[in-house]
């Protein structure tokens, strides 16, 4: 995308989010976060496809069998902002299916709240990850989100994460094979983002206390 300094390439993993303008929330009620898992869903998928709107009537997990411009390694959508980590698999792949998702979730929470202009800020975020530590910690990340936070207590009780399809090993929107092929087992992963729980809280409040002084 113009602007961007880091390259997004094909084959490579990256932290991706952004968050609602004046940091306003982009999910009010339930069916908006399960729409913008449908829409992240079908846009993942390149070329000739289903229309969306037939698509989103039918049962989400209706096999698409075109080609994907990226694979969504880990997801959480948080109430005014959401994360992915993502491997690009086309070029321009992510900046693709970023703008087709931004679009049309967008349009269809316009209409639903008869609001208009952008709802996201500007231009996505976007981390490239370097080695297989990064990877497993950006997940971590990622899915403790919700707890650091103070919505939930654990990061499996929160509905709008992929952290229960980890835990689970029932992938839905997720190939968790990259993160998990570097632990032995679900319960190793859940230890793995459970010991931070109490550390990544401590430093969440640390930096709200910063920003009130």
């Amino acid at each position: 995308m113009p602007g961007r300094i880091i390259p997004l390439v094909s084959g490579e993993y990256y932290h991706v989010f952004n968050r609602g303008t004046e940091k306003k929330d982009i999910y009010i009620q339930p069916r908006d976060y399960n729409r913008f898992q449908k829409t992240f869903y079908y846009y993942k998928h390149c070329g000739p496809k289903l229309k969306f709107s037939k698509f989103n009537k039918s049962n989400l997990f209706k096999p698409l069998l075109n080609e994907k411009l990226i694979e969504i390694i880990c997801y959480c959508l948080m109430p005014n902002h959401f994360h992915f980590l993502i491997k690009q698999l086309k070029d321009k792949g992510i900046s693709t299916f970023l703008s087709q998702l931004s679009n049309s979730y967008t349009k269809y929470f316009n209409t639903k709240y008869d609001r208009i202009g952008p709802l996201l800020q500007g231009t996505f975020k976007a981390v490239k990850i370097e080695t297989d530590e990064q990877l497993v910690h950006v997940s971590r990340y990622i899915h403790l989100n919700p707890v650091v936070s103070g919505l939930v207590n654990k990061p499996e009780a929160y509905k709008w994460s992929s952290c229960l399809e980890y835990l689970t090993q029932s992938p839905s929107f997720c190939e968790t094979e990259t993160v998990m092929n570097l632990f032995k087992s679900a319960q190793e992963y859940q230890k793995f983002i459970g010991d931070q729980i109490d550390y990544a809280t401590q430093l969440e409040l640390i930096k709200h206390h910063l920003l009130d002084e």
